[in-house]
């Protein structure tokens, strides 16, 4: 049996997802988290590997005993392992929820599909609240280049070689990639949202995507031409790479319900 949780934080915080010695990061104090409250070592095993500066609205990570143990292990009841991991964890990081799970359930690999939203603020002002949360271009997305970014977007949705849309120098084994959305919307005065969800993504794919995006609404790439720049697999002929502030891991799909608890 393994204990399935869902986590949100402020990626601002952290140096990424991953472990690494001697600088913080989720999978970090969350291990740290974890033998405090059970009182033995844990391995802790997410669903992703998220880069310094982005934000997780719902991360799932999966805590099992580093020694084999018996299925009594947890000794938290689940619905207050929340209660008991937030006592520990610093502020930047939250727990919303546990559930047990079967062992062969795995974070990373059951992953049918993620989305992220990317968060743009294009007030002509900066907004103090939104640093380090949203890519503040200080220049106003009207509704006729909203309009140009979902025509841009609409060019993304399939499945594709994605190459062009992969920070340079990265080594993937394929970069061929299913994205089903990809949403342009308005949700404040001030505040954009782009929304992509796929079965999976490259390093830095959405920022690219985003930059993209944002490039093509200030007339610097035709958005009729990105099925070429697709198929070129050229990342030269692609946008601007977005900053990591504005990015977030929304949701994470399984093809299955995990009733999470917090009492």
């Amino acid at each position: 049996m393994k204990i399935v949780i869902k986590v949100r934080y402020d990626g601002a915080a952290f140096c990424g997802s991953q472990v690494q010695p001697g600088v913080p990061t989720v999978q970090g104090v969350l291990t740290e988290a974890a033998g405090t409250v059970f009182g033995f070592d844990c391995d802790v095993t997410g669903c992703s590997r998220t880069d310094a500066g982005v934000h997780a609205l719902s991360y799932i990570a999966t805590v099992a005993p580093r020694e084999r143990r018996d299925d009594g292990w947890c000794s938290v009841p689940v619905g207050k392992i929340h209660r008991a991991f937030n006592a520990v964890l610093p502020e930047s990081i939250a727990v919303a929820g546990a559930a047990e799970i079967d062992d062969r359930f795995h974070p990373r690999y059951d992953v049918l599909e993620k989305r992220y939203i990317y968060k743009i603020c294009d007030g002509v002002v900066r907004d103090p609240f939104l640093v380090g949360r949203a890519w503040q271009i200080n220049r106003r997305l009207t509704d006729d280049r909203l309009a140009i970014m979902r025509r841009a977007a609409e060019k993304i949705v399939g499945r594709h070689d994605f190459a062009c849309f992969m920070a340079a120098g990265s080594s993937v084994g394929s970069t061929v990639r299913t994205v089903t959305r990809a949403e342009v919307a308005r949700t404040s005065p001030d505040t954009v949202e782009i929304s992509v969800s796929a079965d999976g993504f490259l390093y830095n794919m959405v920022r690219i995507i985003t930059g993209t995006l944002v490039d093509a609404a200030f007339g610097r790439i035709d958005p009729e031409t990105l099925p070429e720049v697709i198929e070129s697999r050229d990342r030269t002929r692609a946008g601007q790479t977005a900053p990591a502030a504005g990015l977030y891991l929304a949701d994470v799909d399984y093809g299955r319900k995990i009733d999470f608890e917090a009492e």
